[in-house]
């Protein structure tokens, strides 16, 4: 029995779907804007994701040494940091490195160049370009580095340049923290004012069927017999608004990709979209028959109280 009422429900659900033609298609427009804005917070959020990482991996800190050093020290610190869960990376520029890149740097100016010809020794220590995980986890970074001691109980560390970087890296750390909160602001916000409208816009559609809900109630019908064609349909308005906003993107990805890539900095908008259509079409399809038939449910309610 439950079977066969779930059919005739999912049959009904159909039939409305395609005999109610105009609210049909003005709920599919307003679900489809609701769900290209959610789409298109996902490319922002990628966006902003992708250009915040890009401003990460521009963001180290960097350990010198002592000129007098021992090389087996500098290597054995290496491996320790390596074993860190903060690090990401750690670069090892030995003092051979560090004099062939400072003489680069000063190749137009004769005078540095002379002066280093002149000195006996190189002057320049080895260093560490270190990469941590998140921006946070720096100042930790920091504090290991300025407490290490060599297996000699010898200082090797001459100094870290954490602290005088500390205000940028803040900065980014709060930037990258509001962007997380506010994202989730704008999408939860989007996602009530999506319901409100929706609800509204399928209760019209309701309204058209509310004497035949009346008399569905005074022969019997149970209230999961009444309601269920109409969240049926709401699910149907959502599946096919969700398609519809997909295809939509194909088009404005293609035509944003120069202009995200470059004012972003690789930040492929269509690129994204077709390595990620999976995750895309899943969260759409779920949200538009999340709120298609949440808001059928609640629609539909009124007409129940016979």
């Amino acid at each position: 029995m439950f079977w066969m009422n779930t059919k005739r429900i999912v049959k009904y659900g159909f039939i409305n779907f395609w005999r109610n033609g105009f609210v049909t298609l003005a709920s599919i427009l307003v679900m489809t804007v609701t769900l290209f804005v959610i789409g298109s917070l996902i490319f922002v959020g990628a966006i902003l994701d992708s250009s915040l990482g890009q401003i990460k991996n521009k963001v180290d800190i960097n350990v010198y040494f002592v000129t007098t050093a021992p090389e087996e020290d500098i290597i054995s610190l290496k491996s320790s940091l390596e074993q860190l869960p903060e690090i990401s990376s750690v670069e090892y520029v030995s003092r051979e490195q560090s004099i062939e890149e400072f003489k680069t740097r000063h190749e137009n100016d004769q005078l540095i160049l002379q002066a280093l010809q002149e000195l006996d020794d190189n002057p320049l220590g080895a260093h560490f370009n270190i990469r941590a995980k998140e921006t946070s986890q720096y100042e930790s970074i920091a504090t290991f580095l300025e407490n290490y001691q060599a297996s000699g109980g010898t200082p090797i560390v001459d100094k870290v340049n954490f602290f005088q970087n500390k205000v940028a890296i803040d900065k980014l750390s709060s930037v990258i923290s509001s962007v997380d909160k506010l994202s989730f602001g704008v999408i939860v916000v989007f996602m009530i004012i999506s319901i409100l409208i929706i609800f509204n816009t399928i209760r019209l559609a309701i309204y058209t069927s509310r004497e035949e809900i009346s008399v569905m109630k005074l022969v019997g019908a149970g209230n999961f017999y009444v309601r269920g064609p109409f969240v049926i349909e709401g699910i149907m308005y959502g599946v096919s608004s969700a398609l519809i906003a997909l295809v939509l993107f194909y088009p404005v990805t293609i035509w944003m990709a120069p202009l995200t890539e470059n004012f972003f900095g690789g930040a492929n908008v269509f690129n994204y979209y077709v390595n990620n259509f999976a995750q895309i079409f899943v969260v759409l399809v779920l949200s538009g028959v999340f709120l298609g038939g949440v808001s059928s449910y609640l629609a539909v309610k009124k007409y129940l109280k016979i």
